[in-house]
């Protein structure tokens, strides 16, 4: 919806968990007022009742459901993740969710280029001969000239095909349904496995929802052939955890995992030991790059609430829905 059509919806008190998220909202528009609140105690100089957005912590693992549900007229739930998965549930209908969107695009589209250089020269293995005093010589099969299949033409997905493509590789690109944008084709979802059998990488960046939700299923990654790599830096379940575990176990494929279901990994789960297995904590987007990004963000949101405008990075309009 265009800012001159969206329903204006009035929001003066937002809260924020952390005092230098307040610091950097000041000095805040006539008619604003931010609070800070980390969900865990009380709101430091407002009532509940009073409160009309919340700004989430960021990706502290905590269900923030009991704490909201205080919040009896609550407009605007504010995240610092592009994800989303699991905030629908937290609050009523009427209440609008944004994202972070584009804040975490560069330095997750850089993890997602690590994990996978990492992976084809062979780092991993280059780690563990240095730590036991081994020189080895080996060919990997590096990033040049390989067939990568990305999964995810969002913010993040754009990001990572524009890293991809310096590198030499050909590159063939999914979204929800086929179409063709100023990048050229995208392949719906329904052509995965045929389009698997094909790749060398594949690299999942598509938000999770329940049309996501195992779209990387034990069919699509039967398909990739023998010693592909699969890369997934978006959220753990759009993978098959248990179906992408017996591959990489059995030696037939290689993972390169940011994210994992469930999170955090279990010590003792059977990827951690796997030789074709590099694996790093949900580091994605958490890089010195979030800090003055989501307080740009964050500015920009609240400018925007104080002129009556629609927020940016809505995947639920709430009461802007008109």
């Amino acid at each position: 919806m265009a800012d001159n059509e969206s329903r204006k919806v009035p929001v003066h008190t937002l809260t924020v968990p952390t005092p230098e998220l307040l610091e950097a909202l000041q000095p805040l528009p006539e008619g604003m007022n931010a609070v800070l609140w980390d969900l865990a105690g009380e709101p430091v100089g407002a009532a509940y009742e009073a409160i009309d957005a919340v700004v989430l912590p960021y990706a502290n693992g905590a269900d923030h459901a009991d704490a909201l549900a205080r919040v009896p007229n609550l407009l605007l739930l504010q995240a610092q993740s592009t994800g989303y998965d699991g905030l629908p549930e937290l609050v009523g209908r009427q209440t609008a969710i944004a994202t972070a969107a584009g804040v975490h695009a560069a330095a997750t589209a850089e993890m997602a280029l690590t994990l996978i250089l990492a992976a084809q020269r062979g780092i991993d293995q280059a780690l563990s001969a240095q730590h036991e005093g081994r020189w080895e010589a080996v060919r990997y099969p590096g990033l040049a000239d390989r067939r990568v299949l990305l999964v995810g033409v969002g913010g993040i997905g754009r990001e990572i095909a524009a890293r991809l493509r310096p590198f030499d590789v050909e590159l063939t690109r999914v979204g929800s349904t086929a179409r063709t944008d100023d990048d050229g084709a995208v392949h719906g979802t329904g052509e995965l496995a045929g389009l698997a059998a094909g790749a060398e990488i594949l690299v999942v960046i598509t938000p999770l929802n329940e049309q996501t939700r195992h779209l990387i299923d034990a069919r699509v990654l039967s398909a990739l052939p023998d010693g592909a790599l699969v890369v997934n830096v978006a959220r753990g379940a759009v993978v098959d955890s248990e179906a992408l575990t017996r591959e990489v176990v059995s030696g037939r494929l290689r993972a390169a995992l940011d994210v994992f279901d469930p999170e955090p990994l279990p010590a003792e789960h059977p990827l951690r030991q796997a030789p074709g297995a590099i694996i790093t904590p949900h580091w994605g987007g958490n890089t010195a790059a979030f800090e003055p990004r989501i307080k740009a963000l964050l500015r920009e949101q609240v400018l925007r609430l104080a002129a009556g405008k629609e927020p940016l990075n809505l995947v639920r309009s709430g009461q802007w829905g008109g």
